[in-house]
Parts: C-alpha cells; sequence; structure tokens
C-alpha cells in the first residue's frame, strides 16, 4: 500500500467527502512529516491500539566482509523500532 492509496481510500470516506484528494494528501503528508521530526528529536510516538515507534541504538560491533573475510567496525547507529499496540494485534490475529 502507497500513501496514494492511503488518500484514496480516506477520500472515499463519506464523512470526508467535503475534502479534495489533494487536501487530504496534504493532512496525510504532514502528519508524516510529524511523526519523523520527532523521532529525530529522540522522542516515543505512542498511538493507542496502533503501536509505539521508538529510536535506539544499536551497540557497534565487529563484521566480516564475506568477499574477502576481512573484519571490518560497524560504529554505532540509530534505528527507528516498532512495536504493534494491543489493538494492532488483536486485529491481525
Amino acid at each position: 500500500m502507497t500513501k496514494k492509496d492511503i488518500v484514496l481510500e480516506i477520500a472515499e470516506r463519506p464523512e470526508l467527502s467535503n475534502l479534495t484528494q489533494s487536501e487530504i494528501k496534504i493532512v496525510v503528508q504532514s502528519t508524516l512529516d510529524h511523526l519523523v521530526e520527532n523521532l529525530v528529536k529522540g522522542q516515543t510516538i505512542e498511538l493507542r491500539n496502533f503501536g509505539v515507534f521508538k529510536v535506539k541504538t544499536r551497540k557497534s560491533r565487529m563484521a566480516r566482509n564475506p568477499k574477502t573475510g576481512q573484519k571490518v567496525a560497524i560504529p554505532n547507529r540509530k534505528v527507528v523500532t516498532f512495536k504493534p499496540g494491543l489493538g494492532m494485534k488483536n486485529r491481525i490475529k
């Protein structure tokens, strides 16, 4: 599913018939931008019954280049994690 698919599905809802697809796209994009901005600041985003987005730091480690077998140091890095909420877990089951 793409962002365009989301916009089209939201636009089909009868209670939102007064909004155009461009207006809905702006709202969806603004929401996503706001989520990313807060993750960049290191904040946790909790959406009840959906899930929790969190930025975690992965430890540095030693790895191996599969072609040469040479050891390579991988530095610390930040990753976004997602843990589904109870509502989502129950609906997916």
